[in-house]
């Protein structure tokens, strides 16, 4: 597969980390203490993101970092919809599958261990 394709790819699922992580913040606006929850929610989705889903998350594995991605890509979605953004929780939920789904492809995992 193209390399361009494959960048492209883990790219787009960068990105996809950064809008769950906004989809906190936003969940956490609504709620309060806004001024803490703003704040605190996206920092614990990183840093669950950081110990469990990341590529070299130092307590990932083959079966956490497929569960822990799922849980933080799950409950941001659903945060923006109980935030009241409906067509955007789904709309992150079917870009995260969809992104996610694709970065498991072999020649676009074999960058990723290159790296």
């Amino acid at each position: 597969m193209n390399a361009i394709f494959g960048w492209s790819v883990l790219a787009l699922v960068f990105l996809d980390e950064l809008l769950a992580v906004a989809a906190f913040g936003v969940w956490g606006w609504d709620r309060d203490p806004r001024w803490l929850l703003v704040w605190l929610l996206p920092i614990a989705a990183m840093t669950v993101w950081f110990l469990l889903a990341s590529p070299k998350a130092p307590y990932g594995g083959p079966v956490v970092r497929p569960l822990a991605k799922v849980v933080v890509f799950g409950l941001a979605s659903l945060a923006l919809w109980d935030a009241g953004h409906e067509g955007w929780a789904v709309a992150l939920l079917v870009f995260s599958v969809v992104v996610n789904g694709l970065a498991l492809l072999p020649s676009i995992r074999v960058l990723v261990e290159e790296g």
